[in-house]
């Protein structure tokens, strides 16, 4: 699994024009844990795993290549 940084998911949250509140509802979890993740707090693998899954399904990637960030993913691919 990718390593999910804060800066990644604000990115992912702005390619998706979400709210805290908006990835709070999405991945069932509470909008104390987004705002902690993006602050730079650790939260629980499992919790990140359920983040990452929620933007995957949104056709959002995050990635980690020579940095971290986020990208869409091409209805084709």
């Amino acid at each position: 699994m990718v390593k999910l940084t804060p800066e990644a998911c604000r990115a992912a949250r702005a390619l998706l024009g979400w709210t805290v509140r908006d990835l709070m509802r999405e991945a069932g979890v509470s909008p104390n844990t987004v705002t902690a993740l993006e602050s730079g707090a650790a939260v629980r693998a499992e919790t990140e795993a359920k983040i990452v899954e929620t933007f995957a399904r949104f056709r959002v990637e995050i990635t980690n290549g020579q940095g971290t960030g986020a990208r869409l993913i091409n209805k084709e691919s």
